[in-house]
């Protein structure tokens, strides 16, 4: 079965760290951009930062400095360094990616999405 797994999350200090991991698992041909997003109680989701297969990286113009997105090709992974965190990043954080697999015999290709993974910054 193909799926997004995120970990990584917590709880942690206002100026402090936090990493996390997204995982691809199942028989997967190749994947396409990746992307984080986060979701905050009462509010729409929204973009965090996206990275092509190639490397090229786009940041939401609030978290440019401070977050850092990275991916491994060979392992399937995709990484976001956060740093100096504050309580506005308090939020769901998904993982996003353009999967293409077999499916009963044809090439599939199509956007998953992770379950999310919370990160709560406290003061």
């Amino acid at each position: 079965q193909v799926q997004l797994v995120e970990s990584g999350g917590g709880l942690v200090q206002t100026g402090g760290s936090l990493r996390l991991s997204c995982a691809a698992s199942g028989i997967i041909l190749s994947i396409g951009d990746m992307g984080w997003y986060r979701q905050a109680p009462g509010k729409e989701r929204e973009l965090v930062a996206t990275i092509t297969a190639d490397g090229s990286t786009n940041y939401a113009d609030s978290l440019k400095g401070r977050f850092t997105i990275s991916r491994d090709n060979a392992k399937k992974t995709m990484d976001l360094q956060m740093n100096n965190v504050k309580p506005e990043d308090t939020a769901l954080y998904y993982c996003n990616a353009q999967l293409t697999f077999v499916r009963v015999g044809i090439v599939t290709s199509r956007d998953y999405w992770g379950q999310g993974t919370q990160v709560t910054v406290v003061s």
